[in-house]
C-alpha cells in the first residue's frame, strides 16, 4: 500500500469485489475509493487477479469523472489522490443500478429475444435494477440477484422480474411496497432525476467515445446521497461499467465475460485508459457578424445562451463587408485564429452579399441569416446563388440559424451534444420495441 495513503485511512466502510471504500481519517465527510486488482464475472463465479488493474481502473474512472464534472454533472468525485485511489464525498448509496442503452446487448437481448444483437435505439433506454446480495432483500427470498425492477408510482409498488428471461412472458416474481425499498424521505422524486442524469451522462460519454473513433453502446451507473442531501452520480465508471465497440469488437469487460485470454483483457483495459485520458471539452465560440450597429443581434445572443444552456461563448463583431472589406477580412482572420473551433452567423440587413464574402475568406462554417426576408424576399438570392468555392449556408429563421451553428459545434463537444440531443431523445420513438 502506498505510504502516502496509509496515514489517511480510517475504518473500512465497505468492501466489494473490485474496491474498498475507506473513511478519510481526518475528514469523515469524505471517503477514499481504493481499487483492487481483482476482476470478476457472473456474480463472482469467475475471478482473477490482474496486476495493475487497480491503477488502470482508477485512472479510467478519474478520466471519466473529470469530464463529467467539467460538464456540470454532479458527481461524487473530488480529486485523484494516488495511482489507485481517489477522494470523494461520503455518500449513502441508493440500491439501484441504472443502465442506459443505445443498442441491444447483454441481458437486454435475453429480455427481448426478438431483437437482433446491436439493434439501435433512436431513443435511449433507461432501466433500473435492484441491487441485492445472496438472493435476498430484507426478509424476502429472491429467485435471482439484481432483478429488473419497475416502480409503479400510482400503486406505490416495485415489481421485480428475472433480468435474463423474456420479459413478455414474465409476471413479477415479487411485488414490494416501495416503502420496503426507499430509505430516504422523498426518494420517489429522485427516480425521474436519476433517469435524466443517466441519459445526460450517457450522451456526454457517447460523444466523447465517438470523438475517439469508438462506440459506446450501453453503460451502468449508480447514485448516492451526500451528507448535505444532494443526489450524486457515485461509485465508479470504468471499463467494467460499459460496453464499448472498436470496429465491432468489444474493448471492455465483455472480453473477460466471454472467456477471452487475460492478456487480451489487459490490453483492452490499457487501451481504454489511454483513450479516456483524451476526454476533454473544447473551447468554442459563435461569431455574430453585423454590418451596422443598427442591426439588432440581441435575439441571437439570447438564443445562443438559452439553447446552449450558457455553454458556448458568443462574440459580436460589427463591420460592413461592403464598406470596409479589408478590415472585415482582418477581423475574420483574427477571430477565427483566436478560437478556430467556431461558426460565423452573418446577420446583415442591407449587406446582402456579406455572408458569401465571409464564407469565401475562411474555412470555418458561415451561416447567413437573411434579415428582413419578409419585407425583401428577393434579397435572399444573393446568399443562395453563391459562386463556386463559397460554401455559405442560408437560414431564414433566427432560432434555426442558432441551432444549426450549435449543431456544428456539438460535433466536437460532448457537453453541447448532450444538451442538444436531450430534447430530441424526448420526442423520439423506438419503433423496434413497438413491433
Amino acid at each position: 500500500m502506498n505510504s502516502d495513503l496509509t496515514p489517511q485511512l480510517g475504518r473500512i466502510l465497505s468492501e466489494g469485489k473490485t474496491k474498498r471504500i475507506i473513511e478519510k481519517k481526518d475528514d469523515p465527510s469524505r471517503v477514499i475509493l481504493l481499487a483492487k486488482d481483482d476482476i470478476t464475472a457472473g456474480d463472482g463465479a469467475k475471478h482473477d487477479i490482474i496486476p495493475d488493474k487497480g491503477r488502470i481502473a482508477t485512472q479510467t474512472a478519474c478520466n471519466v469523472f473529470r469530464l463529467l464534472k467539467a460538464c456540470q454533472i454532479p458527481v461524487a468525485f473530488e480529486a485523484q489522490g494516488g495511482p489507485d485511489w481517489f477522494i470523494a464525498p461520503a455518500c449513502q448509496m441508493l440500491p439501484y443500478e441504472v443502465v442506459t442503452r443505445r443498442e441491444a446487448h447483454g441481458s437486454f437481448l435475453k429480455r427481448a429475444p426478438h431483437l437482433a444483437k446491436g439493434q439501435l435505439f433512436s431513443r435511449l433506454i433507461v432501466e433500473f435494477f435492484l441491487k441485492t446480495k445472496d438472493r435476498r432483500w430484507l426478509e424476502h427470498e429472491l429467485t435471482c440477484d439484481d432483478p429488473y425492477m419497475i416502480w409503479d408510482e400510482a400503486a406505490a409498488t416495485i415489481s421485480l422480474f428475472h433480468p435474463a428471461k423474456p420479459f413478455a412472458t414474465q409476471q413479477p416474481f415479487l411485488v414490494l411496497a416501495d416503502s420496503e425499498v426507499f430509505t430516504h424521505p422523498g426518494e420517489s422524486a429522485w427516480f425521474g432525476e436519476m433517469r435524466r442524469r443517466a441519459r445526460q451522462t450517457f450522451l456526454v460519454l457517447e460523444k466523447a467515445w465517438q470523438l475517439q473513433g469508438r462506440k459506446l453502446v450501453d453503460m451502468k451507473v449508480e447514485f448516492g446521497v451526500d451528507p448535505a442531501g444532494n443526489l450524486l452520480l457515485a461509485d465508479v465508471i470504468d471499463n467494467d461499467s460499459w460496453r464499448v465497440l472498436e470496429d465491432g469488437a468489444y474493448i471492455d469487460k465483455q472480453i473477460y465475460r466471454d472467456g477471452g485470454d487475460l492478456s487480451d483483457v489487459v490490453r483492452s483495459y490499457q487501451l481504454v485508459e489511454r483513450i479516456t485520458a483524451n476526454f476533454a471539452l473544447p473551447r468554442q465560440r459563435v461569431i455574430l457578424w453585423a454590418g451596422s450597429p443598427k442591426d439588432d443581434l440581441e435575439p441571437l445572443v439570447e438564443a445562443i445562451a438559452r439553447l446552449s444552456e450558457g455553454l458556448i461563448e458568443c462574440v459580436v463583431n460589427i463591420c460592413s463587408v461592403h464598406k470596409e472589406p479589408v478590415r472585415s477580412v482582418l477581423d475574420l482572420a483574427r477571430l477565427t485564429q483566436e478560437v478556430p473551433d467556431c461558426v460565423v452567423i452573418a446577420c446583415i440587413g442591407m449587406s446582402n452579399g456579406a455572408g458569401p464574402t465571409l464564407a469565401a475568406a475562411t474555412s470555418v462554417p458561415v451561416i447567413t441569416l437573411a434579415a428582413n426576408y419578409e419585407s425583401f424576399p428577393d434579397d435572399v438570392w444573393s446568399s443562395l446563388r453563391a459562386p463556386s468555392k463559397v460554401p455559405v449556408m442560408t437560414v431564414l429563421n433566427p432560432t434555426n440559424a442558432v441551432l444549426a451553428a450549435l449543431g456544428i459545434l456539438a460535433l466536437h463537444n460532448p457537453q453541447l451534444h448532450a444538451c442538444l440531443r436531450a430534447e430530441i431523445e424526448e420526442r423520439s420513438t423506438n419503433v423496434a420495441l413497438l413491433e
